[in-house]
């Protein structure tokens, strides 16, 4: 379980990762040596499972950035998602309950190159029955 303290914590790290610990302890009025603890608790406990960076994939030359739903033969659900799982242009992928059986976070530098992804390369994964991108428009949160 987690107090307030953590959730505090929690929510500063989520906004910033690299917020330093003497900051956090300042906003929360305890030691940095507690903020440490506590953060190194909330690790071994896997609510904080890894710090990353967002990148901004317009200004690294990917002017599409889609969501797509995969779908695949049942049987073969696992098997695609290794197989997508090895493509770079895929930045994130998750199974589903939802509309799709699998869903793709995919990068692509242009019109063109999205429809060679589709077609070329997931549409051409062995148990592949249906793929179907969204375009995000604009990132609101």
């Amino acid at each position: 379980m987690i107090d307030e303290r953590d959730k505090i914590i929690l929510d500063i790290l989520v906004k910033d990762a690299r917020t330093p610990f003497t900051e956090i302890a300042k906003r929360l009025g305890i030691s940095e040596t507690a903020v440490r603890k506590r953060v190194k608790a909330l690790e071994e406990k896997g609510i904080i499972e890894g710090y990353t960076i967002r990148l901004n994939p317009k200004k690294l030359g990917y002017s599409l950035v889609t969501i797509t739903g995969v779908d695949t033969k049942p049987e073969k659900l696992f098997e695609v998602a290794e197989k997508l799982k090895e493509f770079d242009f895929i930045r994130e992928l998750y199974l589903s309950s939802g509309d799709h059986m699998i869903m793709a976070v995919i990068w692509a530098r242009d019109g063109e190159d999205l429809a060679d992804i589709i077609s070329n390369k997931i549409g051409k994964i062995e148990g592949v029955t249906k793929v179907c991108p969204a375009i995000i428009l604009e990132r609101l949160k």
